[in-house]
């Protein structure tokens, strides 16, 4: 997974600054499709604000522009936080979500973006399966729309992944299908289950441990679904969870 720029601000490189062939060759003689590198939308956008029109204004077109540097880059899936509904309603917040998806994603987009399950903390929405339905169903193009679970706030939501994982993979199957199950965040959770709060913990030092994470890692529903390991530590810890994730 990668950014575009740094995910708190807005400004980015012009293209012909990065290293575009240098990356693409690395991927290349790292035996990685371009296909599964997926980008991390910035945590600006807030298509949920249905309160400050500059706000949605900005969301829309800032996406549209990431959306445009990935398509030059040749990248296809990009991550998004739904966004918080602030002052509104729930329905209301979910509502102004989908239709600036649909100023965002054509017909002729090659993008597909999927949508990262929330946490719930504060107004956040996409915190339920049923949330994300929601938005879906309300998209024109639901080709190119799906979902990014994220361990840590899956659990931090009230989803008992660690001791009832079949249970959370058949109700997202009934509620939203499988199919549109993309990509996974691996994390492990510094809070207790339902706690609404979004604080990633290494693998096997929080509370979801690292025998129910391996689960969802080598699960057979969730085969071939792009897994990234996104946990606070550097780099070289990194080699040391994969390596723990990747062990049967």
């Amino acid at each position: 997974m990668i950014y575009l720029g740094a995910p708190q601000n807005s400004f980015r490189q012009p293209l012909n600054v990065l290293k575009i062939p240098e990356f693409k060759q690395v991927l290349k003689e790292n035996n990685i499709d371009i296909s599964n590198v997926i980008v991390h939308g910035s945590y600006l956008i807030n298509l949920a604000n249905t309160i400050k029109k500059d706000t949605f204004n900005f969301s829309v077109k800032f996406l549209q522009e990431e959306i445009q540097r990935m398509q030059k880059i040749g990248l296809k899936t990009l991550i998004l936080h739904p966004g918080s509904y602030l002052t509104a309603t729930e329905e209301e917040g979910l509502t102004k979500i989908a239709q600036g998806l649909n100023l965002v994603l054509t017909e002729n987009s090659e993008i597909k973006i999927a949508l990262e399950t929330m946490s719930g903390k504060g107004k956040e929405l996409g915190t339920t399966f049923e949330q994300l339905k929601f938005i879906i169903d309300k998209v024109n193009f639901k080709g190119k729309i799906g979902v990014c679970w994220d361990t840590c706030h899956l659990d931090s939501a009230g989803y008992a992944i660690k001791n009832n994982l079949e249970q959370a993979i058949e109700e997202f199957d009934r509620v939203i299908g499988l199919e549109k199950l993309w990509v996974i965040h691996i994390n492990d959770s510094l809070h207790e289950l339902g706690a609404k709060k979004d604080r990633h913990e290494n693998i096997g030092y929080g509370k979801i441990d690292l025998p129910a994470l391996k689960k969802i890692v080598h699960h057979q529903k969730l085969d071939g679904v792009i897994k990234l390991l996104e946990t606070p530590r550097s780099k070289e810890y990194y080699r040391e969870e994969i390596k723990m994730l990747k062990e049967n």
